[in-house]
């Protein structure tokens, strides 16, 4: 009993197998080839040197191209007219003899005898040995040779019939039967090799030939035409050589003028690569980093010029960096020894303004704003502790995964006091699901309560709208403000450190000026952007952009830094 066919037995999937092998195969070469493409874009845009050798041996094919082909036409022309002229030349002297031997035959009207002469002549005496095939000679009646007495045959060669000879010829010569005729033409001629072979057996070729035609008269017979036909077989060949020639030539001096670019462009793109290696290591913070300058040409000079940029770099950043040291030192000890005074200060403060009742009102009125001005004090202190950390760089975050939505909520709360001194409704447009990433909260939250309390003290009591929002690689966090705005330019001013827009204003929150540049720096240090939109009349955006992974780069912000509607709505560029 026979068992059942398998699976394997299926013929649609012993017929689908080969097919998926081969697209395979082919996709495989496809990725192969992209990749091979992609390489050489990125070497190409990368490398001079492989731009200029390139660019040489384009235009080097081009142009000895160009040069090769006129001088292949010209010889070939040259040699066309040689081949005519001989032909001619030779055909008249051919013709010439045979019709002196016509004139002195003795066959008289003896149809046959005649005919014998003729074959005889044509035959023996103008046309070559056998074994040279260098002309072809046909006897044939004119076309208006038709009363004669006596008719003779038309004597052809073994390899060329009288259908080779053109009508157009054959009409031109018995129109002027007193003038040469001559034309270009192809015939099939016996071939060098066995390349080509014909029904028959022989090897043939097709090849360019001349073929002249002369009228002679014969005695009793009339008007008889001679077709000498000279195949242009060594001219041919000579071409051919020519042409391999030309070939190889053109090749070998492409080749060689791009060996001579290739020389001469690494001997200027050497040292171009160095100093870009070397100002590489300088930016990179190896300022003792020189290139080498030996001789007195153009890029020794160059070398020497760039080494003394280089000394003249590291001296003024030594100085910077001495300086820098010495400013962030006086920030950091006038920030700590003010610490100790500020804190006895503080509690003399709260004393005096916890018992402000009981003083004059001038003088409660003055407790008061010592209490204000001792808090903005003390905010102020913690400031310049924070950007002296920045300075030195000595700031670290701590990242977790955190609900931005959250953060932004929180921040709304806190400064609800602030929104409702300021007569500003404060809107959160934020998703259902949570907007997660890794961050610090505390410098999130830092940043967002900055930029709130901004649009509030700018917003000139007019709405704030808060937008959060994410996409594959980042989150982001926009607030919108419709007040004062900003100038042109000065949106990129405004994270400056102690930077107002307008130093006429008052300000009733008690700003440091340092807020926007410490939030700046804690966007940074998480990776991320903060940018600022502004136009007068319409108010300001500030946007933060976080990656949603530690150390993930963005791609996009998840929300537009300019409005183009009045509000805000996610977008992916």
């Amino acid at each position: 009993m026979s068992e059942p066919a398998g699976p394997a037995d299926s013929p649609d999937e012993s017929a689908s197998a080969p097919t998926s092998t081969v697209g395979a195969s082919w996709r495989r070469v496809l990725e192969g080839i992209e990749g091979a493409w992609a390489s050489f874009v990125r070497r190409w845009r990368r490398s001079l040197q492989l731009r200029i050798v390139s660019t040489t041996l384009v235009l080097g094919l081009i142009v000895t191209g160009l040069v090769g082909s006129y001088m292949y036409r010209e010889i070939a022309r040259g040699l066309q007219s040689d081949r005519v002229a001989s032909a001619q030349a030779e055909a008249r002297e051919l013709a010439a003899e045979a019709q002196q031997n016509f004139d002195t035959t003795t066959a008289g009207t003896d149809e046959a005898a005649l005919n014998a002469f003729a074959e005889e002549l044509v035959r023996t005496k103008l046309t070559p040995p056998r074994a040279d095939t260098s002309r072809y000679v046909i006897l044939a009646a004119s076309i208006n040779n038709t009363s004669a007495p006596v008719r003779l045959n038309t004597v052809l060669p073994r390899d060329v019939p009288l259908e080779a000879v053109p009508d157009e010829l054959r009409t031109a010569v018995a129109a002027d039967a007193d003038r040469q005729q001559s034309t270009l033409t192809e015939i099939s001629h016996p071939a060098d090799s066995d390349a080509d072979v014909v029904a028959g057996g022989e090897a043939t070729d097709t090849i360019p030939a001349v073929i002249v035609g002369q009228q002679v008269q014969v005695p009793t017979a009339g008007a008889y035409d001679l077709y000498f036909i000279y195949p242009m077989d060594r001219e041919r060949q000579t071409l051919g050589v020519v042409s391999r020639s030309l070939l190889l030539g053109v090749l070998f001096l492409t080749t060689l003028v791009s060996a001579v670019a290739w020389f001469v462009t690494r001997q200027v793109v050497s040292p171009v690569r160095r100093a870009a290696a070397v100002a590489g290591r300088l930016s990179s913070g190896h300022l003792n980093e020189r290139m080498p300058a030996r001789g007195s040409d153009d890029l020794a000079a160059l070398g020497k010029a760039f080494n003394e940029m280089a000394d003249n770099l590291q001296s003024q950043i030594r100085q910077l960096e001495g300086l820098s040291r010495v400013q962030q030192r006086f920030v950091s000890d006038v920030s700590h020894e003010l610490r100790t005074p500020l804190t006895t200060i503080t509690m003399a403060g709260d004393l005096i303004h916890a018992s402000r009742a009981d003083f004059p009102p001038a003088v409660g009125r003055a407790a008061e704003l010592l209490h204000i001005e001792i808090e903005r004090f003390e905010v102020l202190l913690t400031d310049l502790l924070e950007i002296s950390r920045f300075d030195a760089g000595a700031a670290i975050i701590e990242q977790e995964d955190t609900d931005l939505s959250e953060i932004v909520r929180r921040v709304v709360v806190a400064t609800q006091a602030i929104a409702d001194a300021r007569g500003s409704e404060v809107t959160v447009h934020a998703p259902l699901e949570p907007v997660v990433a890794a961050i610090d909260p505390r410098r999130v939250e830092r940043i967002v309560r900055n930029l709130v309390v901004n649009a509030v003290e700018h917003g000139e009591g007019r709405p704030v709208e808060i937008h959060v929002a994410r996409n594959e690689t980042a989150v982001a966090v926009a607030v919108r403000d419709r007040g004062v705005g900003l100038r042109p330019g000065e949106a990129g001013l405004v994270f400056n450190r102690f930077w107002r827009a307008d130093s006429s204003r008052a300000r009733t929150t008690g700003g440091t000026g340092l807020g926007l540049a410490i939030s700046l720096e804690d966007a940074r240090l998480h990776g991320g952007w903060l940018q600022a939109w502004g136009e007068p009349g319409r108010g300001s955006c500030f946007r933060l952009t976080l990656p949603r992974e530690r150390g993930g780069e963005i791609r996009e912000s998840p929300l537009p830094l300019a409005p183009t509607d009045g509000s805000l709505t996610e977008a992916s560029t």
